[in-house]
């Protein structure tokens, strides 16, 4: 019988066994796949270069990397983040445990120092376990990591993918991915999350893949990042 080591690196999905991803082998195998069910991709492919892997280890401190990201700017998300680091490990039970007045200083906005905040008791109180959250299937995982305040669907399927290593998530409410994805295949205006789930359909099920290939095109064509901070 296979190891559990063996058990958590791959997802059935329908007929198709796909390996949660890990490496950069992993990147390599699920763009070949893709180009597979999707010839069309193969210009986007060769015009986006590498595609990052941007991999970070579940728990507290992933999602709340995820969550800080959200800033209105990634220079501004990046020096929050590193005075987060800088008063100390961040795991849940250090950032409950820190003074309101040393958040302040952090620059976190009122709605996501609380969500911090209440994301720290949740863990701690055994409300959410961000390490097994990872092993369950995407729609489910989806559901628990949005009962949490303040945490939205992006934030969850962003954690998902790049945390728990998931194969098969496409974030289709992501601005940046809804204006690559329209650029990429010539369309007049940018898709709906609603439209741009159902095109990202023809990529199950390595959605995952095909996502970061769409952020890899649209940071090529803007020459900025728009991944998350992770």
């Amino acid at each position: 019988m296979p190891s559990s080591a063996t058990l958590s690196a791959v997802r059935p999905m329908g007929n198709d066994v796909v390996t949660i991803i890990r490496n950069e082998t992993d990147i390599e195998d699920g763009l070949e796949r893709l180009l597979k069910l999707d010839p069309r991709l193969a210009p986007i492919i060769e015009f986006s270069g590498p595609v990052p892997l941007r991999l970070a280890t579940p728990g507290f401190a992933g999602l709340a990397s995820i969550i800080v990201s959200q800033m209105v700017s990634r220079a501004s998300a990046d020096a929050i983040w590193r005075r987060i680091e800088a008063v100390g490990p961040v795991t849940a039970q250090a950032y409950a445990a820190l003074d309101p007045d040393v958040i302040a200083t952090f620059g976190l906005s009122r709605a996501k120092a609380s969500t911090l905040r209440g994301l720290a008791h949740a863990v701690i109180g055994g409300d959410i376990d961000l390490d097994a959250i990872c092993a369950l299937d995407g729609s489910e995982a989806l559901r628990r990591l949005v009962l949490l305040p303040g945490i939205g669907p992006w934030t969850a399927e962003v954690y998902l993918m790049f945390c728990g290593g998931h194969p098969d998530i496409f974030p289709s409410g992501d601005v940046a991915l809804q204006a690559s994805v329209a650029k990429a295949f010539l369309m007049e205006a940018r898709p709906n999350a609603r439209q741009l789930s159902e095109i990202a359909k023809v990529w199950a099920p390595h959605r995952s893949v095909a996502a970061r290939l769409f952020w890899a095109h649209y940071a090529a064509t803007m020459r900025r990042d728009a991944l998350p901070l992770v």
